[in-house]
């Protein structure tokens, strides 16, 4: 079930009502039957896969618990492979059998690529990643297995994060579900006015600008110059206010119920270097592979060598989770490489500020240095907007020639669209700037009624009338 969808409009308030209406020992059981229902908008048949992973991790948590020593080990990798197996054949069976068939072709073996005609489950890698997380949690003994199997299953498939994350830990979230939350007013109404700006994101920027990237990007020979680099800082912002915008709604849905999630983005492009972009970018997942795949390589413990290793390593998987496509790994490993420079080349460029007169706390040295990141993350999108590698590297041949501005609409976007879809960048900007300096979000609540009921009238409007509704789906769904 989409967020921006009819259905959810109505889902919603029915679970919000049943839920608070609700004695305390029918709340989690009724949280877990409208997950299956949200999730089974989809392709109802699916949810057994779900199931099928969740009974996996429920039972090797508890028996994980209960051993020690090797038997301990070789549960948690049953575990580990049992659950990747089903991402696996679901996700990359076709993308590497592919492979195979293309290496035995160049040594002179004719073989035939398979095909299950599998549709990936959607949001398969989040909730596999979610559960993966539990089990390593339990292993090391920060997390105590749960018990109740009801509860586990909730908190797997808990609906505002089922799909496309904030990807949460046990330590996190799971606690939650043991703890009654009553109706607060106030969180309730705090947790509405987050899932309206995360409405704000998704359906007034993010859909309009992805009018024109999909025109431009799908077939990008028939573009110019100029149309390639604004349709790459529109699905700079597209991808941002998407992602972003259904991290708000999930976080927003969740506090309406009581329950706190993890932010997942701190203004990524406001980031002074690539280093500090990721800390920002989608930042559940971003530390999961920091803390159980970068850190247990070796990290930032080992030399140099290792190191930049570890770090491609790392973003090449990274890249790889994204999608059963080379245009995402080589993507992963793009950003990877910018770290890696970043640490070599980071002392000579604070060396030419320092001779330049441009102090840490200057505005102009981050303004260089938050603008060059921007650059950096846009040339990278390329690959991960591209639908084929070939595709991305027509797109970098041709970002800087032949620009035309007499020629910038296309098929679906006319010229005069470039108004409204600028405007809400910068309104995007604005409110983002003003939010940071002068935490307007959180003074909303303690405004007179008179003057805060027409403040929450006009986001309506605003998302109302300035809002594309295509049922499009949110970008990370896919993943």
């Amino acid at each position: 079930m989409l967020f921006n969808s009819l259905e959810f409009a109505l889902f919603f308030p029915v679970v919000c009502g049943l839920y608070f209406l609700s004695p305390a020992s029918w709340r989690t059981p009724l949280l877990l039957l409208a997950s299956c229902v949200f999730y089974m908008a989809f392709i109802p048949a699916y949810v057994l896969i779900l199931a099928v992973t969740i009974l996996i991790d429920y039972v090797a948590g508890i028996y994980i618990e209960r051993v020690t020593g090797r038997p301990k080990r070789a549960l948690l990798w049953v575990s580990i492979v049992a659950t990747c197996m089903v991402l696996f054949v679901f996700k990359y069976f076709a993308f590497f059998t592919g492979m195979f068939v293309g290496f035995a072709g160049l040594l002179g073996w004719q073989l035939s690529e398979p095909a299950l005609g599998l549709i990936l489950p959607i949001g398969l890698s989040f909730h596999t990643f979610q559960s993966l997380s539990y089990v390593v949690e339990v292993y090391r003994g920060r997390q105590a297995a749960e018990r109740d199997f009801i509860t586990y299953a909730t908190y797997v498939m808990f609906f505002p994060q089922l799909v496309a994350g904030p990807i949460e830990r046990p330590q996190n979230l799971l606690w939650q579900f043991h703890r009654f939350h009553d109706f607060d007013y106030a969180r309730v109404t705090s947790g509405l006015r987050r899932m309206a700006w995360g409405f704000f994101k998704k359906l007034v920027v993010a859909d309009r600008l992805a009018i024109f990237v999909n025109d431009v990007y799908g077939s990008p020979q028939n573009h110019n110059g100029l149309q390639l680099t604004i349709a790459t800082v529109f699905f700079a912002y597209q991808i941002y206010c998407d992602f972003s915008g259904y991290s708000d709604i999930a976080i927003g849905t969740a506090r309406v119920l009581g329950f706190r999630l993890m932010e997942n983005f701190d203004r990524p492009y406001h980031a002074a270097s690539v280093s500090e972009f990721w800390r920002r970018w989608h930042i559940s997942l971003s530390t999961w592979f920091r803390d159980y795949l970068y850190v247990p390589l070796g990290g930032s413990r080992v030399g140099p060598g290792r190191r930049w290793l570890n770090i491609l390593v790392t973003f090449g998987i990274s890249g790889l989770w994204h999608g059963a496509n080379w245009t995402y790994v080589v993507w992963g490993l793009l950003n990877g490489l910018y770290l890696c420079l970043g640490w070599v080349f980071g002392p000579m460029v604070d060396r030419a500020f320092r001779v330049a007169g441009l102090s840490e706390d200057s505005a102009v040295r981050r303004g260089v240095l938050v603008t060059t990141t921007f650059v950096l993350t846009c040339l990278a999108w390329v690959l991960f907007r591209a639908e084929s590698l070939d595709d991305a590297w027509f797109i970098y041949g041709h970002l800087a020639t032949d620009w035309d501005m007499r020629a910038l609409g296309t098929e679906s976007f006319g010229t005069g669209q470039f108004v409204p879809a600028v405007g809400a960048i910068l309104a995007l900007e604005l409110l983002e700037h003003a939010n940071l300096r002068y935490r307007w979000a959180r003074r909303v609540p303690s405004l007179p009624t008179v003057v805060r009921w027409p403040i929450y009238a006009a986001a309506i409007f605003v998302v109302v009338m300035f809002g594309v509704y295509r049922s499009s789906q949110f970008i990370y769904f896919q993943f």
